[in-house]
């Protein structure tokens, strides 16, 4: 029985063949992108300039708005929906007074387009409270005067509420670190924290938790 003949491949052929599959690939590739570019393009003309209707929700209920696709969710929670707990301040996302939860994420309503949030479950700081009663990192908060001129507060409380529902017991440094973000003009940054580490005390003594050393807070 005789050998099969033997395929013989060059050093420049084989570049040759890598160099056009290389190339294929890129071409493919780009061609792909200029499709997702073209579809999105056109779905973004067809959601403007004009107004349209979205529904929201927002502090678990539905609420149906007439926007422009340009509208910010700070915009429209305040001018459209009437929700002026959360604050406008530096309205360029530099002090976080916006903050609100995004699918319970903290996130920067100033930041954030409006229509980007439908189907999405927004809390704003109008949500946090059970009617009269106001939550427990709120209620720290007027415990411990941790506001002054009221702008930051309603940022620094979304921000320490959520530091709590990821991590019921944290120190002093994950308080610093989850407000970060967040610019008191006023200074009550001490108060804040003394605010958030009292709350999560209370938790984990009612849970019957060993809290943690929390350090100094100065």
């Amino acid at each position: 029985m005789a050998d099969a003949p033997k395929t013989k491949f060059s050093r420049r052929g084989f570049l040759k063949g890598a160099g056009v599959t290389a190339a294929t690939t890129v071409i493919e590739s780009a061609n792909a992108l200029a499709r997702e570019t073209k579809n999105a393009l056109h779905a973004d003309r067809t959601l403007g300039p004009d107004a349209l209707l979205v529904k929201l929700h927002i502090n678990g209920h539905d609420h149906p708005v007439t926007i422009e696709p340009r509208y910010t969710l700070a915009e429209t929670l305040r001018d459209n929906l009437g929700l002026t707990g959360t604050k406008v301040v530096c309205d360029r996302g530099s002090c976080s007074a916006c903050t609100v939860w995004i699918d319970n994420t903290p996130a920067l309503a100033c930041m954030t387009l409006a229509i980007d949030t439908v189907g999405r479950q927004i809390t704003t700081i109008e949500g946090l409270s059970h009617g009269d009663t106001m939550h427990q990192v709120q209620a720290a908060f007027v415990k411990h005067d941790a506001m002054q001129c009221g702008f930051c507060t309603p940022g620094m409380v979304m921000s320490c509420a959520a530091l709590l529902e990821r991590n019921p017991n944290p120190n002093l440094d994950d308080v610093k670190h989850a407000i970060s973000g967040n610019l008191c003009r006023c200074g009550t940054y001490p108060k804040i924290f003394a605010a958030t580490l009292d709350v999560a005390q209370q938790r984990t003594h009612a849970a019957g938790l060993v809290p943690l050393v929390t350090g100094k807070v100065a």
